[in-house]
């Protein structure tokens, strides 16, 4: 092993922070492939580095195994020895029905070093996985991109810190703040880049949900329409008091029963008085704000979100991006705290 972490030094992994971050950002990369995809576990990446050169990459497969260190080392097969992997989470601990323990796998590869960004909140590793690759001789350096690690699997960190998914709002608006005309007409308030844009977002999650005046009257598919990603619709969801069976629905009678749905992740989509409900109920983790080019003029804009103090309404949202999709802004935001 001291072998190997020689080897390990000469090519220059043991005392680099610019490339661990560089090689880190690959493995998130990976990781996006499958948000959504892949609960109950994380959507985690990996990437083993050699002479610095990628020679295995691996994601969490769709359903939560294989899990992405285990592809990787497959891929990299005996030039994993004296290699570095750079994961996205702390690679478990416990053997499971499905798969070894990852971290016993790096051990039998022979890496000599493992680039970790977060600590996995799973009691079953939670910290043993780093300890058990620092007992087999293996440098292990942590918190390596946490905050982007955070970000991309909030779905899962929710789910164990709130035992609900992660929650994402997203309204497409005028610049006077309207969501629709007065008399509800909506289609179309953005342009075709950003409606992409939407679907995309859509196949980043289990499900979306609707209100049921929406589903009642516009009859929305809810499906993902991008080429090569069909399959990656989420399951439709309707948030009603009456659950009244709707066909191809899930029906939910309130926001705290979202902890019941399968997955990680939920896409609000509308309408006003739905969006207004999961922001009076504080529910939202996550704002897309798609701001159209125009001004409608009496139009509808968000009902009551139950705010009592315009003071109580700083502070609470902070942006992390934000583009252009055509002559259309996107503006994301996120509660203040994520990642924490």
């Amino acid at each position: 092993m001291e072998e190997d972490r020689r080897q390990a030094e000469k090519l220059g992994h043991l005392t680099d922070p610019a490339a661990d971050a560089r090689w880190m950002g690959a493995a998130l990369t990976l990781a996006e492939r499958v948000r959504g995809a892949t609960a109950p576990n994380p959507n985690v990446g990996c990437v083993i580095v050699a002479g610095g050169k990628v020679v295995g990459r691996g994601w969490t497969q769709p359903g939560g195994r294989p899990h992405a260190e285990a592809m990787a080392l497959a891929q990299a097969g005996a030039r994993a020895k004296g290699a570095t992997a750079h994961v996205t989470l702390e690679p478990c601990a416990h053997v499971s029905p499905r798969g070894p323990a990852c971290a016993d796998l790096l051990v039998q590869a022979g890496v000599a070093r493992v680039v970790v960004a977060l600590t996995d909140p799973d009691p079953r590793t939670d910290g043993q996985g780093i300890a058990r690759l620092r007992a087999a001789g293996i440098e292990v350096a942590d918190g390596v991109r946490a905050g982007d690690a955070a970000r991309s699997m909030a779905g899962f960190l929710t789910r164990r810190a709130l035992g609900r998914p992660f929650v994402t709002l997203k309204l497409a608006l005028s610049l006077d703040g309207a969501v629709s005309r007065a008399d509800g007409q909506s289609q179309w308030i953005t342009g075709p880049q950003a409606r992409a844009h939407g679907h995309l977002e859509r196949s980043r999650h289990e499900a979306i949900l609707v209100g049921r005046g929406t589903a009642e009257i516009d009859r929305p598919t809810l499906d993902v329409r991008l080429p090569g990603l069909a399959g990656r619709s989420p399951q439709r969801v309707v948030l009603s008091a009456d659950c009244a069976a709707m066909t191809g629905f899930v029906m939910v009678p309130g926001i705290e029963a979202l902890a019941d749905l399968p997955g990680d992740h939920v896409l609000v989509e509308g309408g006003a008085a739905t969006a207004a409900a999961f922001l009076r109920a504080d529910a939202v983790d996550r704002l897309l704000l798609y701001r159209a080019p125009i001004l409608i003029g009496h139009g509808r804009t968000l009902p009551d979100i139950g705010l009592t103090d315009l003071a109580a309404a700083h502070g609470r949202w902070r942006l992390h991006d934000a583009r252009m999709l055509g002559s259309d802004r996107l503006e994301v935001y996120e509660r203040v705290g994520i990642g924490r």
